[in-house]
């Protein structure tokens, strides 16, 4: 194991020669120690400082055949991974083996690498990228963040494909602990490539270089890639199917009975009444009449592909469909291949082609890296789902809520409601009525989703986000105090939620025993009820008769316009007095 104190010797003594900062050297013992790397060689295969393209150092083992490439963190936080593997996916796989020399002011250890590379390209049998830290590797591998940053980057591997061509080179990702445990082995299987017959294509290419093909694909071949591939075949949409009860979905089923079941429809029309899907390849082929993409996602079409796949069940006994096959198989949609386009684009594309199911603002934020960790947050810290893609929790087995440290009989947190909770905490209730604006605007929803969120206690936002679900009771209980005074309780919902949150993260006595007995589960204990109960009644109900009873809004309540219970400015109000009270000050989620 590698010491604090061997770190601090290493950089006391080479780094005058090398450079960088203290923390640099954990990677240069690493080699040192683990790998059995020289020193005077070491030295040339570590990064010390910036410009690394996501790569801290390498080594070729000539014994084993192995090319390995590091990422170095001396933290037992897996997080700190999360930047160097993005700058990894988005430019160190091409300059590693694409295009070393589009950065002119690239740095010793790319030349040093691409040295090794050429020098051993026929005695490297397997590339293996290791990313290692202090801390436990289960951990990293439960990261739902890190599990999409190590399948983008396991998407790469095409680049791989492509330098050592004709040849093949096993690829394998994983994290390890400078202790010497390991994370799951996972070696990828060669690039996910599926080729298509394409009699006739129409391309197009961007400024940036972005390229688009479109041609007619039959729906058979889009289910195929779904079943290889998953529910990774979803990941870059901004949500799962919709299900059987939305009008879209029933049309499809519809057609495609008609069309195999019944044989009563012409197989060529689905294409005419289809709006078609659009697909992200990281990599497209073109030989002579086929295609071969590499990777591919659906960026638009999950609810066609779900319907079809429940079309697919729901008949699978049905004689008829068997003998219709090859009507089955002449059902075609249009479909457009994005490829050679950074995250952005992507995400551009994705939001744009999916309006013809409405696709709300928050939803075409699901793949934030926010969004990511708040979802690890939750699974680590209470082993709760966040949804963040709509539908995504209803369409998960029981076993893949367990690989991810789920209580399998837990309910979801929303993401939506999440937003609101971080809302309300802040003073900010008025912004539960423009929540769109909340969505669209890059510096609001930054202000509201932000990294800050992260340090909060889970359970505390639990504890918040639960009163949501008792307001018409709280209402109930304020009104029956006295229905003529409090009869304008169901319009200050927001207010009274707020307020909720700000009693119970301002209760010292009873915080930590709620957080104890409540905050791990969306679940509402008699307890809890009871204790919101209370306290609606007993500290909530005479602050908003307090501002009932403000001057400021007499013309307001005897035009009986009480928009102004949706304010901040209320909510400020209300919280001064309580301050007054007892001595509640305004409690942030973070």
């Amino acid at each position: 194991m590698i010491t604090d104190l061997q770190i601090a010797q290493s950089f006391s003594d080479n780094q005058k020669a090398c450079g960088g900062l203290e923390e640099d050297y954990f990677g240069l013992l690493y080699l040192e120690k683990e790998h059995g790397v020289p020193h005077e060689k070491a030295v040339n295969q570590v990064a010390f400082g910036g410009n690394d393209y996501g790569l801290d150092g390498f080594h070729f083992d000539e014994a084993k055949r192995n090319l390995y490439f590091f990422q170095f963190k001396y933290t037992p936080s897996y997080g700190q991974f999360k930047v160097s593997m993005q700058r990894s996916i988005d430019i160190g796989m091409d300059r590693i083996f694409g295009s070393p020399n589009k950065d002119p002011n690239k740095n010793q250890i790319l030349m040093q690498l691409r040295s090794c590379l050429i020098e051993n390209r026929t005695q490297i049998d397997q590339v293996c990228f290791r990313f290692v830290f202090t801390g436990d590797p289960n951990d990293a591998e439960r990261s739902r963040a890190l599990e999409k940053l190590r399948e983008d980057l396991e998407n790469k591997r095409f680049y791989v494909e492509q330098f050592f061509h004709p040849r093949s080179v096993r690829f394998v990702v994983e994290f390890r602990s400078s202790t010497g445990k390991i994370g799951g082995l996972r070696a990828t299987e060669a690039s996910a490539k599926f080729s298509i017959a394409v009699s006739d294509n129409i391309s197009a290419v961007a400024q940036g270089g972005e390229r688009l093909l479109s041609f007619f694909i039959p729906l058979v071949e889009l289910h195929a890639m779904h079943q290889a591939l998953g529910a990774r075949f979803f990941d870059r949409n901004v949500r799962y199917g919709l299900g059987e009860s939305e009008t879209v979905n029933r049309a499809i089923s519809k057609a495609l009975r008609e069309i195999v079941i019944d044989a009563t429809h012409d197989p060529a029309v689905f294409a005419f009444n289809h709006n078609g899907v659009t697909l992200y390849a990281e990599g497209i082929e073109e030989e002579f009449d086929e295609l071969n993409l590499s990777s591919p996602r659906l960026l638009n079409g999950a609810q066609t592909v779900t319907t079809f796949a429940g079309f697919l069940k729901e008949n699978q006994d049905n004689p008829n469909l068997s003998a219709n096959e090859d009507r089955l198989r002449q059902i075609m949609v249009l479909c457009k291949v994005i490829s050679n386009a950074d995250d952005n684009f992507v995400t551009r594309v994705t939001i744009n082609n999916n309006r013809q199911n409405p696709v709300e603002p928050w939803n075409l934020h699901a793949n934030d890296m926010i969004q990511l960790e708040l979802q690890d947050k939750f699974a680590e810290d209470l082993q709760i789902y966040y949804e963040r893609q709509e539908n995504a929790f209803d369409q998960i087995s029981a076993e893949d809520l367990d690989d991810y440290g789920i209580k399998v009989d837990s309910k979801a947190v929303q993401m939506l409601k999440l937003t609101q909770t971080f809302l309300l905490t802040d003073g900010t209730i008025s912004r539960l009525s423009e929540l769109r604006r909340v969505f669209e605007d890059d510096k609001v929803y930054e202000s509201v989703l932000n990294k800050d969120r992260l340090h909060a206690d889970s359970r505390h936002i639990l504890l918040c986000y639960k009163i949501e679900r008792k307001l018409r009771k709280l209402t109930d209980d304020i009104k029956q105090k006295g229905p003529n005074k409090y009869h304008f309780a169901p319009r200050a919902r927001n207010l009274i939620w707020a307020l909720g949150c700000q009693g119970v993260l301002n209760d010292k006595d009873k915080l930590e025993e709620l957080a104890g007995s409540d905050g791990h589960t969306l679940v509402i204990s008699a307890n809890y009820s009871a204790y919101l109960s209370k306290l609606a009644t007993g500290k909530i109900a005479p602050l908003l008769a307090a501002v009932m009873a403000d001057k400021e809004y007499t013309d307001s309540i005897a035009e009986d316009k009480l928009g102004f219970l949706r304010t901040d400015a209320a909510f400020q109000k209300c919280m001064k007095l309580a301050y007054s009270k007892w001595k509640w000050v305004q409690k942030r989620l973070i």
